[in-house]
């Protein structure tokens, strides 16, 4: 049986957007209450009856998470320009190698806005 499990994660980060026009509004510094979904797909396996425990999944992003959060991600390495889109991508190059079950990171920048990466 193939499952996907979906974890959520939290961090507060404040940020600017380099690339976008001077009167842009994402150009100043500002901050999000970032939620993140990790989603790992794989086979149950018949006798634990689960895919992976979801400590080790906690485990695995737990660090970045602390990296990331209350944290100018301007200033860390390879978020210079820290879209949505761009951290999706960072978080996943980060965590593929401890999750190798890893299917898709989301990045909630807001309630109403994410954007979902599948490396």
């Amino acid at each position: 049986m193939q499952v996907e499990l979906i974890k959520d994660f939290r961090f507060e980060s404040a940020h600017h957007l380099p690339m976008v026009p001077p009167d842009h509004k994402c150009r100043r510094l500002h901050g999000h209450s970032y939620r993140i979904t990790v989603t790992v797909k794989g086979e149950v396996d018949p006798e634990m009856g689960w895919l992976i425990d979801y400590a080790d999944i906690k485990a695995a992003v737990e660090p970045i998470r602390k990296r990331l959060d209350h944290y100018y991600l301007n200033e860390i390495e390879g978020l210079e320009n820290p879209t949505s889109e761009i951290l999706a991508k960072w978080i996943w190059d980060r965590l593929i190698d401890d999750l190798p079950l890893l299917h898709s990171i989301q990045v909630h920048e807001t309630c109403e806005s994410s954007c979902i990466y599948r490396g």
